[in-house]
């Protein structure tokens, strides 16, 4: 496949202006531009509503695609051909005219505790001060240590690092694959096995959002699909869909593909970690989406649904 068409023109990539997004949107562009010999790209950088509101925790602001809405408007408006996404950011449910036309080979998937003076999160004092501003993070945390205090951390990975550094916190939880990506993985103090810290839906995955009728744009990014972490993240977010959950809620779904069959683990606890729920499923690869939604509907008969019915009425 060659890139004929479009040679005449430049790809437009809506981003977000962080160091974390610029670096997917240009691996993004770097994937085109080779895939496709004679294309060009073009970043298109845009601000947010979770990119202007850093002095509240996510979950207060409310509402789903916080980091992804005004990307979408970009390309509904035309200022944009293609947007570029954490996966764990993109709500389940798309504008009318919008889809999702490939997942990228997912990175670590795990997070990472950071610390300057404790080299792992069982070596942390009862009381420590931790880090994160994630709801899910927060609760398995506070399972697992009851006494820690956890304290809002809002702002791009540099800013949160910082903030470690200047000793607000005994130690923070970032994505690993974030870290990774930016080059800082030597700020990696303990990668948080799924047992301890079960992910959030998608994370580590890229995904790249583009216009349902332009056929050309979308067979150029069929190319960059990998079916792999396609399979898993679907399952993921069908679990996220039944339960009706975004990226500000206490929900953590992680796939794995184990030879030809999917095992996938499912959780939904209350932010203070004195209850959660965890489910999980194993079945085939073509039955992925319908794990997810098993998973989610294990997780609703034990009770899921109170505590996040209760989280939408604070």
């Amino acid at each position: 496949m060659r890139c004929v068409v479009l040679a005449k023109k430049i790809i437009r990539i809506a981003t977000r202006r962080s160091p974390l997004a610029l670096w997917q949107a240009e691996h993004v562009a770097a994937r085109l531009e080779q895939a496709f010999p004679g294309c060009k790209t073009e970043l298109v950088k845009m601000t947010t509503q979770g990119d202007r509101i850093l002095d509240a925790p996510l979950a207060k602001i409310g509402g789903k695609g916080l980091f992804v809405k005004e990307l979408e408007q970009g390309m509904l408006e035309g200022l944009a051909d293609i947007a570029v996404h954490s996966m764990k950011d993109v709500p389940v449910e798309f504008p009318v005219g919008l889809h999702l036309a490939a997942i990228l080979n997912r990175e670590d998937p795990t997070d990472a505790f950071v610390s300057r003076d404790y080299s792992s999160l069982q070596e942390l004092p009862t009381n420590a001060r931790i880090g994160t501003s994630s709801l899910r993070r927060q609760c398995q945390i506070k399972a697992l240590y009851p006494d820690a205090e956890i304290l809002s951390l809002r702002g791009n990975v540099n800013t949160r690092l910082s903030k470690l550094d200047a000793g607000e916190y005994d130690a923070i939880i970032l994505a690993t694959a974030g870290l990774k990506r930016l080059g800082m993985a030597e700020r990696i103090t303990q990668c948080l096995a799924p047992a301890v810290s079960l992910p959030a839906i998608g994370q580590g995955a890229i995904g790249i959002e583009c216009r349902l009728d332009d056929s050309e744009i979308n067979a150029m990014l069929s190319v960059l699909h990998d079916s792999e972490t396609g399979v898993c993240v679907s399952a993921e977010r069908a679990m996220n869909a039944r339960l009706n959950g975004g990226c500000q809620v206490p929900i953590a779904g992680f796939a794995q593909l184990l030879g030809a069959q999917l095992f996938m683990r499912g959780l939904v606890g209350s932010p203070d970690g004195k209850v959660i729920y965890r489910a999980e499923r194993t079945g085939a690869q073509d039955s992925a989406e319908a794990i997810g939604t098993m998973i989610a509907e294990d997780l609703l008969a034990q009770g899921a649904d109170k505590i996040l019915q209760a989280l939408l009425l604070e």
